[in-house]
């Protein structure tokens, strides 16, 4: 199902958001001004564009493939709820061993949008037993 998205450039130069191929799960986003992050620092990055999320989704900010696994770049804290009108801002951190420059107008990440279920949360004295039940990382082997 196709839904819209409107976005305003806060900058006119910044290049729109967009998916690479047709069948891309994200589109990427742009980073708005030149950044330079040493080996373990962290960074806001703004990307230039404001947006509507739609009613009953949220916007989930990921790494770019490439800047990950090959530069150990890692987006952090990536939740664009629906109603946010500011800036898009991707927090990023560099886990690499090298300083990596993120250049202005460069593909910094990328937004997947997703449906947003809502629960009723409901305190209760017990858990049910389950299978698994409180074993936890690493508990189902390799």
């Amino acid at each position: 199902m196709q839904r819209k998205i409107a976005f305003k450039r806060l900058d006119p130069d910044v290049p729109v958001p967009r998916y690479a191929h047709d069948d891309d799960a994200g589109f990427d986003l742009f980073a708005r001004t030149e950044v330079t992050l040493a080996p373990g620092e962290r960074a806001q990055v703004p990307t230039g564009v404001a947006m509507v999320i739609p009613e009953g989704c949220v916007g989930l900010v990921w790494d770019k493939s490439g800047m990950s696994q090959v530069h150990g770049l890692k987006t952090l804290g990536g939740v664009v709820d629906a109603g946010y009108r500011g800036e898009v801002m991707v927090g990023i951190v560099n886990l690499g061993s090298e300083p990596y420059r993120i250049e202005k107008h460069h593909k910094v990440a990328q937004m997947l949008v997703q449906d947003v279920l809502h629960v009723d949360l409901e305190e209760v004295d017990e858990l049910p037993d389950s299978l698994r039940g409180n074993r936890g990382f690493g508990s189902t082997g390799k």
